[in-house]
C-alpha cells in the first residue's frame, strides 16, 4: 500500500492544502493528514478545531485519514507505515526550503518526499495570509474550504 503523510499546522487548512490532497489522492492508496503539535507555537485555532475543519472537508474521501503528531515527521511515518511524504510547492522560495528538509528526512530515514504544484490560481494562498485577512475581519471564504468556520 502506498500511504502517504501530508503534515502541517494547517492553521487553518487553506484550498491550497485542499488541493494538494485532493490531487495526491490519485497518487498514492492513502493519504494522512498530520497535524504537528509545536508547544512553542502559538496557534489562532485549536487543535480540535483544526481537525474538525479537516474531518469535514475530506468526509466524503474514505482514503483521507486525520492524525497528529509531536517530533520529527519522520518518525511519524515510520509509526504509521508511510513511505512516502506528500508537499505543495507554492513558489521557488517553497522549494528551496522544502529540498532541503526532503534531503534531511530520505538520508535519514529513506522515506521520499513527492511534491506537488499548487494549481494556478492558489498559490498566493498560505494560512498566514488566512490568518491575516480573519484578525483584520477580511472576508476569507475564498482561500478556504467552506468548513472552516470562524466567528468573532
Amino acid at each position: 500500500m502506498r500511504r502517504a503523510i501530508f503534515p502541517g499546522s494547517f492553521d487553518p487548512i487553506t484550498l491550497g492544502h485542499f488541493d494538494i490532497i485532493e490531487r495526491g489522492i490519485h497518487l498514492f492508496d492513502e493519504i494522512i493528514i498530520a497535524i504537528g503539535t509545536n508547544a512553542d507555537k502559538r496557534y489562532m485555532f485549536s487543535e480540535k478545531e483544526r481537525i474538525t475543519f479537516i474531518t469535514e472537508a475530506f468526509k466524503d474521501y474514505p482514503t483521507v485519514q486525520v492524525d497528529t503528531y509531536e517530533g520529527l515527521t519522520i518518525d511519524y511515518c515510520k509509526k504509521v507505515d508511510a513511505q512516502f511524504i506528500l508537499r505543495g510547492l507554492r513558489n521557488p522560495a517553497d522549494f528551496e526550503f522544502e529540498k532541503a528538509i526532503a534531503h534531511t528526512n530520505r538520508k535519514l530515514s529513506g522515506i521520499e518526499t513527492v511534491f506537488l504544484l499548487t494549481s494556478s490560481g492558489k498559490s498566493y494562498i498560505s494560512s498566514s495570509i488566512v490568518r491575516d485577512v480573519i484578525r483584520n475581519g477580511g472576508d476569507y471564504s475564498s482561500l478556504v474550504p467552506s468548513t472552516v468556520v470562524f466567528s468573532s
